[in-house]
């Protein structure tokens, strides 16, 4: 079973002055990616808001912890920064690959974007714009890996098509 917890990190709809329209599409897409149980989207502002709620999932036990916004330029953007705050380690492939693909989706802007993804204790913790088409873009990175990161987070063996014969060098491919 893979637990996932979406935040929708948003000074003004954590205000109240609009409604969170990026967090409810982010719930449905870790549905659809094969999260047993997603709770959220909780609603939080930016900053010291997200270190705390990231911390609280890590002691929850989420398998997944999926940020939406604050990853842009601006002064109140501070996700990535409370978000290293809390990480053990970085997977830097994850946010390259998500700039990559909203760059290619179209979307120049993609590449400011300074959102992190790494690894709490037992927990996958990814940072995506804050966007309902960024949550979109992303998920379809996450989905063909998420499974497989929660499995290795765990402890689990490297897939494999054909175990390599003696003698045999292993792909790229078949060492991630």
């Amino acid at each position: 079973m893979i637990r996932a917890l979406a935040i929708t990190v948003s000074n003004r709809a954590a205000a109240g002055v609009y409604e969170d329209r990026s967090g409810p599409v982010l719930v449905e897409l870790l549905r659809s990616a094969g999260c047993d149980v997603v709770d959220g989207p909780l609603v939080i502002p930016d900053g010291d808001a997200v270190e705390q709620v990231l911390r609280d999932s890590v002691t929850a036990e989420y398998d997944v912890a999926i940020t939406t916004g604050g990853t842009g330029l601006t002064p109140t953007d501070q996700t990535p920064v409370m978000t290293r705050r809390v990480l053990d380690w970085e997977i830097p492939g994850i946010a390259e690959a998500l700039r990559s693909a909203g760059a290619a989706a179209g979307v120049p802007s993609a590449i400011l974007s300074r959102g992190l993804a790494g690894v709490a204790s037992r927990t996958l913790i990814v940072n995506l714009p804050g966007s309902s088409g960024g949550v979109r873009d992303g998920m379809n990175v996450l989905r063909p890996i998420l499974l497989h990161a929660v499995d290795q987070i765990r402890g689990g063996d490297h897939a494999r098509a054909d175990p390599p014969s003696d003698g045999e060098a292993e792909s790229s491919a078949e060492i991630a």
